[in-house]
């Protein structure tokens, strides 16, 4: 394949960097200058792979974060065996590029998942045509606004039902709920949301434990209000109405239940402060188990080796599970709180689930672990779901398990501009350069949606096209939104 225009340029401004690029039929092979004194088999094993279209901007920080990932190996044993990056690839505020994911053996790397644990997609459709939701839109909206923006949701539940979401995830949630519901839920159809834990990625489930959940999350009688749960949270969070728009595998599509002109909605939301506040606590316990005679790496990325801290490994797969396992409910609350107005608004509307998975998360696989920061599982026959912008389509796919890229997807289309760059002084603010005439954001803050408009992002299709190129993914379906929540 033709290589892209002025690559051979691009090629020594990056090893510049001190970064050594390659590449070959849309895929950029990486490594740090330093590797290049490794023999060929550990080198080979420093080397990382990122998929981007022709065209698309390569940015010098995210391939150094890449890079500095691929290398990460802990003195008592331990490495990276592969690291590869989806088309969404960006750089990543923590120093881990998003989009990328990676294989380990005899270790794990708390900082390559970071605070945003289990942060995910959900899907639901409904047999409610476009007609017919716009025609109640108002007040299906003002509803809405109140549950996710003004606090009228009502998500409090008993100090036992807290410990058994924190444990187990959703099935533990439901357990407790079925004993004692509480809250807004309890107009909620259960036996639905009890087979729907077929259609979450593990069925929403890991093994988690309560000592790792802040403490006033978990007391030990009572009742326990969440300020946090059940929202949508900042940055590229949202909750989004869509209409399919197309249905391109028919089979899979019947399958999972949806069928063109369907209204959908779509989450984007993860563990919000639970996350945040256990992932804070092993970004800094891994920091401290790190050898004190040993210099300090570079790229601040600490591992955990199975050899050394065996004890530290298992204690933060469990605080990662428990973190996770939260977000798994996070996610049903945000869809269950709409799917509840729904049926207030337009009736008997059932909204089944299509698919929960997570993209921030490590996971025990092929004999070692893979963790994908900003990237998703996409095993064979597996749905993934990767949205685009709020003024673009967003898709429903089907895994193809390619072992290349370690059976993943990308979780987006990507940023491409900074939220300062769009929102710094002087920057055309206007509705057509942003790219939102025509869109529908509902948000309580104005800056939200210039933060968060589509021409922040990289066109979507091409990221598709290249993944199903690459026989990581095939298309099952195509959604158009109709209106996006930005908290």
């Amino acid at each position: 394949m033709q290589q892209p225009k002025n690559l051979q340029r691009l090629l020594r401004a990056l090893s510049r960097e001190g970064l050594d690029v390659s590449y070959n039929n849309k895929v950029y092979s990486i490594c740090l200058n330093s590797s290049l004194d490794f023999d060929r088999d550990d080198r080979a094993a420093k080397t990382a792979e990122i998929l981007l279209p022709e065209g698309f901007p390569i940015e010098a920080k995210a391939l150094k974060q890449l890079a500095n990932l691929a290398q990460i190996r802990h003195p008592q044993g331990g490495c990276v065996c592969c690291a590869i990056a989806t088309p969404d690839f960006h750089p990543g505020d923590g120093g881990v590029a998003i989009g990328s994911t990676i294989a380990t053996q005899d270790m794990i790397v708390p900082a390559a998942v970071g605070s945003d644990i289990n942060c995910g997609m959900r899907l639901h459709v409904a047999d409610l045509t476009l007609d017919r939701f716009l025609a109640k839109r108002d007040r299906f909206v003002e509803a809405m606004k109140g549950d996710y923006f003004f606090g009228t949701r009502d998500v409090a539940m008993t100090a036992k039902t807290a410990g058994a979401m924190f444990q187990f995830g959703i099935p533990g949630w439901l357990d407790a709920m079925l004993d004692k519901a509480t809250g807004n839920v309890v107009r909620s159809n259960w036996e639905q949301l009890v087979k729907e834990c077929d259609r979450v990625y593990l069925g929403g489930s890991m093994n988690g434990d309560i000592r790792w959940a802040p403490a006033e999350l978990v007391p030990n009688s009572g009742i326990v209000r969440d300020g946090g749960l059940a929202t949508i949270g900042g940055g590229n969070h949202f909750v989004e109405i869509q209409v399919v728009e197309e249905v391109i595998d028919k089979a899979y599509a019947y399958t999972w239940g949806v069928r063109s002109g369907q209204i959908a909605f779509m989450i984007h939301s993860g563990s919000r402060n639970v996350g945040k506040y256990i992932g804070g606590m092993w970004r800094d316990r891994a920091q401290a188990a790190w050898p004190k005679h040993l210099k300090t790496p570079e790229s601040k990325l600490f591992p955990l080796s199975i050899h050394d801290t065996p004890n530290l490994v298992g204690d933060y797969l469990q605080a990662e599970a428990t973190a996770a396992n939260y977000g798994f409910v996070n996610r049903l609350l945000l869809a269950e709180l709409l799917r509840l107005r729904l049926r207030e608004v337009y009736g008997d509307v059932e909204a089944p689930l299509v698919y929960d998975l997570p993209h921030n998360i490590t996971l025990a696989e092929n004999g070692g672990w893979v963790t994908r920061k900003g990237a998703c599982p996409a095993h064979f026959g597996q749905p993934a779901i990767v949205p685009g912008s709020m003024g673009a389509p967003s898709f429903l796919l089907v895994g193809l398990g390619n072992p290349q890229f370690l059976s993943s997807a990308s979780h987006g289309a990507g940023r491409m501009r900074s939220r300062f760059d769009l929102t710094r002084e002087g920057a055309d603010k206007t509705p057509e350069i942003l790219g939102l005439t025509g869109v529908d954001c509902i948000t309580l803050r104005e800056e939200r949606k210039i933060e968060e408009a589509p021409a922040a992002y990289k066109p979507i299709q091409p990221v598709i096209n290249t993944q199903v190129e690459a026989k990581m993914v095939n298309v099952v379906a195509k959604m158009q939104p109709i209106l996006t929540f930005k908290a």
